[in-house]
């Protein structure tokens, strides 16, 4: 009866090593799979580095950009003041012409 159970065991402690063996392998795999994730992401900060000062350039671009943009506004408005102050002062002259011309009948064409 000894002879049999220890047949039986030794089949046991083979399937048994054949499942644990097969779990080492599964769990190897999985090691080899989060080291290559790992190497992925090894210098994840230098790229994240890189962004960050490529955005502080795109955001100094920027920032020259609206400068520039909000100096030609300025200068713009300026000259649209001086514009319309010119054609409030043509129109006064145009006025006093017409009425020069008037006073003294002298007859203007268009």
């Amino acid at each position: 009866m000894q002879l049999h159970m220890d047949k039986d065991n030794s089949e046991l402690i083979e399937y048994l090593d054949q499942k644990f063996t097969r779990i080492d392998e599964r769990f190897e795999n999985i090691d080899q799979k989060f080291t290559r994730i790992d190497e992925r992401f090894e210098n994840i900060d230098q790229k994240f580095t890189r962004i960050d000062e490529r955005f502080d350039e795109i955001k100094k671009d920027f920032i020259d950009l609206q400068s520039s943009v909000d100096a030609y506004a300025k200068k713009a408005d300026a000259y649209f003041q001086e514009m319309v102050m010119l054609s409030h002062k043509v129109d006064r002259l145009e006025r006093w012409i017409q009425q020069v011309a008037k006073a003294t009948g002298v007859r203007l064409e268009d």
